[in-house]
């Protein structure tokens, strides 16, 4: 996995945690797009991406369907550590 090169965005508020629980699982972005997927919302790799560099606004349909997919409350995605 590379690192961050570009410091996170402003554009959401959820990306950072996305990346945290998406790691601390062992889910590949790659992963995480296909579960979301399966839970309605159709992302590509890049939105994905751009989502979690905090470099684009993030929908309520697509916070719903990262919740199911990281098996997390919507509230716990908003939780800063």
């Amino acid at each position: 996995m590379r690192e961050r090169v570009a410091p996170l965005g402003d554009k959401n508020i959820v990306g950072a945690t996305v990346t945290r629980l998406r790691l601390e699982q062992g889910i590949t972005q790659k992963a995480l797009m296909a579960k979301m997927q399966t839970f309605g919302a159709d992302i590509s790799y890049s939105s994905l991406s751009k989502l979690e560099g905090q470099t684009r606004s993030v929908s309520d349909k697509e916070i719903y369907a990262l919740a199911r997919s990281l098996e997390v409350e919507i509230s716990a995605l908003f939780s800063v550590k």
